[in-house]
């Protein structure tokens, strides 16, 4: 079956844009075609900085013919509806129609329509120049005397020539003919802008592409990564260096070179003396250049390799020239930058802080590092850190966002904190937070093992979770402005990788009363010795139930809304819950990617006070072993029938039956085996799980279902005796009850 080539040349088009580019060309393409019954047998796009390419194998050569019935009125009915039916279906008279019979609803006419297939390349020629006018670019520009006109066509950069052939490999193929804005689609491409930048006539994708090797182009971008990959590695062994590889930069750099050509420049060997961090940012960012470092030492050399898109006739001198005074102008201002920081210590930079504003409702970030040092310390026994030291690493963990580097290098963040900390003779552990509280920043990053570290990022992402749930600034369906999701599973990762077993709930609950009245500027004394003037307010401000913050602060801009119930503050109850209901879908996103099945996280989250992330986990994972046992299933299959039959007698006697069985009703054996099952493994389990040994509790549980399986089998639930029958409801709460010691055996799927 024919192929179809279809190249868009054009003037250079931004590397970032290139991959979507193709991706969309693909899909806009296929997604037609197989919309006309065009139905391909594989397609493959590619970009360079100059073309868009495209090739789809196996199209049919035409459309295939189609038949449709389209059902009319009645035999019978109005004029005006017969006449609508045969304008809509393209019929002379009612004699070209069939008649079907409805035994319920009479005759009806059918119009049989027959839609003969149009050939391929005729379909293509309508496709194809819609597609180019309507190209989703992010942006677009006009060019040349026809961007005046009504229409004109709007691409990413001036587009010079299309490429459209349409044939089998056997024989000559055949030219898609279709214009845009004056453009004429053809089979005459371009080779390199400076080595072979003459027209190439091709025919199909083979030809195309070997031909466009030939005039200096590689086509596909996986090809000239490999090159730009494999020429850098030579050069740095040749010089007996290691490449340090960085994919996003190989990815950018393949984009702004259709012939990649490896050179490698130096720099002064002086600008070792800063950190090899700096030294790549302005290498990469400047020049997109990568860098190499000694593998004796891992420390960076004084060189760099660049890719250039020509194959000079000096053999790159003066590019390599170009770059190397470029880049000692860049290196000579990060040298300036970080000798200049070095001069100021970091806690002497902290008070820029108070004019900085973190968030308009949540304060300054001289406010937002007070609450992180005071949260951090509350934190630090619970991860066996010093407290001290934590005070110290939350106190300067953010001041580096005031340097000269990390202003110029956004990220090199939380990094030079960490040199500048050891600069000035802070303890290892306060400097190596001070990189790391900003860590996991995703799903591959580290996760920092230091207790200093898990105590100040542990502070600084909850106090950032905690901040917005209190303004109700929350991610709402594909946004997440603040990157709450990821701060929620960078705490989940920091607990389960490093075994903190912490208990969030009170954690988040002192920590936003604190917040609150910090916003608030009220004392800053411990909330026990706030509560009152708190309640004083509330009793001052009550109003159907509401209470409007609004204007206490110094800052206008901090709103915020209580309700009081009975006393306490049930916003703020609600506030944590949806917070902790937050971190549950966080949590089954993590073991869900680990294998972990979401309902075992929903029945451990239904327990009371399942807080403690670590905890639910080791929960899951002997839920789970528990489960793919015999007597797990079988259990759940008990507990299930009886939450059932609960539920139905429930529901028709409109109560619950929640009270303590009567042992002086049970009328038979099993009855009686039961019970004393249920008390035994309520017993059992229950020390289990006290002692955090939750594959313990499994296997007490386990000890029920015998004694289950009997009361099933035996036992006849709804009595005629009401007493008998309503003990034995209540023996069925019993099992519901005694297996929530381990999870909540109705939320699991079957």
């Amino acid at each position: 079956m024919p192929d179809l080539l279809l190249e868009l040349f054009s003037e250079e088009i931004p590397a970032r844009m290139q991959a979507k580019a193709a991706d969309d060309l693909k899909r806009l393409v296929t997604d037609k075609l197989v919309a006309e019954g065009l139905v391909y047998e594989g397609a493959k796009a590619f970009a360079t900085p100059r073309r868009l390419t495209l090739v789809v194998h196996g199209i049919p050569a035409r459309q295939p013919d189609l038949k449709d019935e389209r059902k009319g009125p009645k035999v019978g009915a109005p004029d005006a509806a017969v006449q609508g039916f045969l304008k809509a279906t393209g019929l002379a008279s009612l004699s070209e129609a069939k008649i079907q019979s409805d035994p319920k609803k009479g005759d009806f006419y059918i119009a049989l329509i027959e839609k003969p297939g149009r050939p391929a390349i005729d379909v293509l020629a309508d496709i194809l120049p819609v597609i180019v006018r309507t190209f989703p670019w992010p942006k677009a520009m006009r060019w040349g005397e026809r961007s005046a006109k009504p229409g004109a066509l709007q691409w990413v950069r001036p587009l010079h020539s299309i490429v459209a052939t349409f044939g089998i490999d056997t024989e000559e193929p055949d030219v898609v003919r279709f214009d845009v804005s004056g453009i004429v689609a053809g089979q005459v491409t371009r080779g390199h802008r400076f080595m072979a930048p003459g027209e190439i006539s091709v025919r199909r994708f083979a030809d195309y592409e070997s031909k466009l090797f030939d005039a200096k182009v590689v086509l596909d971008p996986e090809r000239r990564k490999n090159i730009i990959l494999a020429d850098a590695k030579t050069l740095a062994q040749a010089q007996n260096l290691e490449l340090v590889e960085d994919p996003g930069l190989l990815d950018e750099v393949s984009g702004l070179v259709e012939w990649p050509v490896a050179l490698m420049g130096s720099f002064d060997k002086e600008f070792l003396s800063i950190p090899g961090e700096v030294i790549r940012a302005t290498i990469r960012n400047n020049q997109k250049c990568f860098v190499v470092r000694d593998p004796a030492t891992g420390q960076l050399a004084n060189r760099f390799i660049l890719t250039a898109n020509i194959e000079a006739s000096d053999g790159g001198q003066k590019i390599t020239a170009g770059n190397e005074r470029v880049i000692r102008a860049r290196l000579s201002d990060a040298k300036f930058f970080y000798e200049t920081d070095l001069k100021t210590k970091l806690e002497d930079r902290l008070n820029k802080f108070d004019q900085i504003v973190f968030h308009e409702k949540l304060g300054t970030q001289a406010e937002r590092v007070a609450r992180i040092e005071r949260l951090a310390a509350e934190i630090a026994p619970l991860v066996g850190a010093d407290v001290e030291k934590v005070k110290r690493a939350a106190k300067l963990c953010k001041a580096d966002l005031l340097t000269e580097v990390v202003g110029e290098f956004p990220e090199l963040q939380g990094l030079m904190g960490k040199y500048y900390a050891l600069a000035q003779g802070e303890d290892a552990s306060v400097a190596a937070a001070c990189e790391e509280h900003y860590k996991p920043q995703g799903p591959n990053d580290r996760v920092p093992s230091d207790p200093v570290s898990i105590a100040v990022a542990l502070a600084d992402k909850l106090d950032t979770l905690v901040g917005f749930w209190a303004i109700d600034e929350k991610p709402t369906g594909s946004k997440d402005p603040y990157a709450l999701r990821r701060a929620a599973l960078g705490v989940i990762r920091l607990l389960i990788d490093n075994q903190s077993s912490i208990k969030i709930r009170e954690v988040v609950r002192q920590h936003l009363r604190f917040l609150i009245f910090r916003l608030l500027r009220l004392t800053e004394g411990s909330f026990a010795d706030e509560r009152p003037e708190l309640e004083e307010l509330i009793a001052e401000r009550h109003r159907s139930g509401l209470v409007d913050f609004s204007g206490l602060s110094s800052r206008s801009a901090v709103q915020l809304t209580f309700r009081v119930d009975a006393g306490e503050l049930g916003w703020e109850t609600a506030r944590i819950g949806d917070l902790l209901s937050f971190f549950a879908d966080r949590l089954k996103v993590q073991l869900r990617d680990q294998g972990a099945r979401h309902d075992l996280v929903d029945a451990v989250f239904a327990l009371e006070g399942q807080d403690d992330i670590l905890m639910i986990v080791r929960r899951v994972e002997a839920l789970a072993a528990f489960l793919a046992t015999d007597d797990g299933k079988n259990l759940l299959a008990g507990t299930k029938r009886a939450a059932n039959i609960l539920r139905i007698e429930e529901k028709k006697d409109g109560r619950a039956y929640d009270g303590a069985p009567d042992p002086s009703l049970y009328a038979q054996d099993e009855e009686k085996a039961l019970a004393g099952a249920i008390d035994a493994a309520k017993s059992e389990a229950g020390a289990a799980v006290a002692k955090e040994d939750f594959a313990a509790a499994m296997t007490a549980m386990a000890k029920l279902r015998p004694a289950v399986d009997a009361f099933f089998d035996k036992v006849t639930v709804n009595a005629e005796d009401k007493a008998v029958r309503e003990n034995r409801l209540k023996l069925l709460n019993e099992i519901r009850a005694a297996t929530r010691a381990v999870a909540d055996f109705s939320k699991i799927q079957d």
